[in-house]
């Protein structure tokens, strides 16, 4: 998918389709500037044809001239049309587009900027959404399906500001091509997206955009003391990796937000093993760590003025006569001590260690993102990922950036009544609370790591990845993440 801007009235355009925006009474953008004879023609056009009155709907039609077809797309109010409402409009356009493999297309921006819809916002969206919507498993498949269409969109812009267009349309592709990224992770098997692998991975991004990356094998982090994190990578004979990538590229003094993502590359529960339905789901257990390396690439791409490490803690959770057990005590780096319940709570074990780590950078932030919970995933489902945070600002900018993004996400409560659940009479906490409040408790667990800096954690149980028949890892919450550090780089 590629992308450039044109200034060029539309009469002066061709392509093989043309994106058009019909608003609830069935009339046209007046801001096409279109001639009269291709108003008529066009508006006739629209009397004849069906389009669902739904916003976001979306129909395609034949039509004679420079442009072989022209897509309808419904906008019932277009003084009133909000970021979600794009999104979907803009999925639908690309999905309908892919399916007739039209090479050329134009997109006449003006139709889709109203108060709420700025050019940047615009320009990002699409240009992400047809990255994302472009995008097919097919890696390790024989026959490799895919379209031999290059497609190409031109942003007809007429008088608007083409520089910040070009920039919406630069965070657009970076924050794509950062999704897919993580995508690509998730969705390989977790005999090839081992620790060793995902240490690849980060030594690639760092190489290609002149980043930092270190990596920690078993007896380095032996030497650390990380013993919670070793604990959960006992059953396994696939070695862990602590996996540190760092760009460096804002001033010297301005200290880094770090990023710590929980790499789980393989959850059979350990000893309390899990049941053998969708296990095979467990692979998506290191979309935590897909997603900062998605980040990381996405900042990579625009070069960032910011400072921000990442952390991965890495390896597999399996059952073995060496394995972790219920009721094992381990020491953390920190040096409190838990006790281990439940040998599949092991999320939270890797990740505390790695907290600690993160104090070693005097951060401005630290936040942790993991696929921590079933929990979550009963409290909210698939559409938003869940943050716990004390810092109420912190949590705010959270909120506010999956909004812009429409990678959205909600506040959950992390309050201290919730502590006591965490209670163990043999150890200075337990890995589990109970069955009530599961993700709370989870987070209080985190907390408790987290004293010398502001924190928050973001459980994506529920949105990393797709089950069924779409069945897929989401990319999400790069853009979320991505959003947050763009307009850090802004203030």
């Amino acid at each position: 998918m590629k992308f450039q801007i044109k200034s060029d009235s539309i009469s002066k355009l061709s392509a093989d389709i043309i994106i058009l925006v019909v608003n609830g009474r069935n009339k046209l953008c007046s801001s096409l500037g279109l001639s009269k004879i291709h108003q008529d023609n066009l508006n006739s056009i629209i009397k004849l044809d069906d389009i669902p009155q739904a916003t976001g709907s979306v129909n395609i039609a034949p039509i004679q001239g420079a442009f072989k077809r022209v897509c309808f797309v419904r906008i019932q109010d277009q003084d009133d049309f909000g970021e979600e409402d794009l999104l979907k409009s803009a999925k639908n356009i690309i999905r309908a587009i892919k399916s007739i493999q039209c090479g050329t297309i134009v997109l006449p921006l003006n139709q889709f900027i109203n108060k709420k819809i700025n050019e940047s916002t615009a320009s990002k969206l699409f240009s992400r959404v047809a990255i994302d919507e472009s995008y097919v498993i097919n890696s390790l498949k024989s026959d490799k399906k895919t379209s031999k269409k290059n497609h190409m969109i031109s942003f007809q812009v007429n008088k608007l500001d083409g520089n910040t267009i070009r920039l919406g349309i630069k965070e657009g592709q970076a924050i794509a091509e950062g999704m897919n990224l993580t995508k690509d992770l998730g969705n390989l098997p977790p005999n090839i997206c081992t620790p060793t692998y995902l240490a690849s991975q980060a030594r690639k991004i760092a190489k290609d955009f002149k980043m930092k990356s270190t990596i920690l094998n078993q007896k380095q982090i032996e030497k650390l003391k990380m013993g919670s994190f070793l604990s959960v990578a006992k059953g396994s004979r696939v070695e862990p990796k602590f996996i540190i990538i760092e760009h460096k590229k804002g001033k010297k003094l301005l200290k880094p937000i770090v990023l710590v993502g929980k790499g789980i590359t393989f959850d059979a529960g350990g000893i309390s093993l899990k049941p053998g339905a969708a296990m095979d789901e467990m692979k998506y257990d290191m979309c935590g760590a897909a997603t900062v390396l998605g980040v990381m690439k996405t900042i990579g791409l625009l070069n960032l003025p910011i400072n921000v490490v990442g952390l991965i803690p890495a390896c597999e959770n399996m059952p073995d006569g060496l394995a972790v057990k219920p009721g094992d005590i381990v020491k953390s780096m920190s040096g409190q001590t838990i006790e281990i319940l439940n040998t599949d709570a092991e999320g939270r074990l890797v990740l505390c260690d790695a907290l600690t780590y993160a104090e070693r950078y005097k951060p401005e932030t630290v936040i942790d993102i993991a696929t921590l919970t079933g929990a979550c995933v009963i409290a909210l489902g698939h559409h938003a990922s869940a943050v716990f945070s004390k810092n109420d600002n912190l949590a705010n900018d959270l909120l506010e950036a999956g909004n812009k993004s429409i990678d959205k996400a909600w506040r959950m409560p992390l309050w201290d009544e919730y502590q006591p659940l965490l209670n163990s009479n043999f150890a200075d906490i337990a890995n589990i609370g109970g069955r009530a409040a599961g993700s709370i408790t989870a987070a209080c667990f985190l907390s408790r790591f987290t004293k010398k800096y502001s924190w928050a954690h973001i459980d994506i149980a529920g949105t990393a990845w797709n089950s069924g028949k779409d069945k897929g890892a989401t990319g999400r919450p790069v853009s979320l993440l991505s959003q947050f550090l763009i307009h850090k780089t802004k203030k």
